[in-house]
């Protein structure tokens, strides 16, 4: 499995707890580099204002620090574009009862 593959199961590993789904199936994660052991991770929650933030980007942050090799881990939340249900995955709308 290369970095990003595990970064990213890593990623899946974070949920929203209001809505029990995770940050990549909910499309919160919108950039995603990694580069000499450093990971940067541009991101939006589904609200401004956002009462779980910190606990998100708290949980982003933590699970990714202990992956070998990894130095540092940088998130930075946006708000544009703002989120919308059409970010998520399949997935997470069969998640929510949504079936396409």
């Amino acid at each position: 499995m290369d970095i990003r593959e595990l970064v990213l199961q890593q990623l899946r590993t974070v949920f929203d707890p209001e809505l029990g789904i995770n940050v990549v199936d909910l499309g919160l994660i919108y950039d995603l580099q990694i580069s000499d052991g450093n990971i940067y991770i541009l991101m939006t929650l589904t609200t401004p204002g956002c009462p779980l933030h910190d606990s998100i980007v708290g949980g982003v942050k933590r699970a990714l620090e202990h992956i070998d090799g990894i130095r540092d881990v940088k998130v930075e939340v946006t708000w544009n574009p703002p989120w919308t249900p059409e970010r998520m995955s399949e997935e997470a709308l069969r998640q929510l009862g949504h079936f396409s």
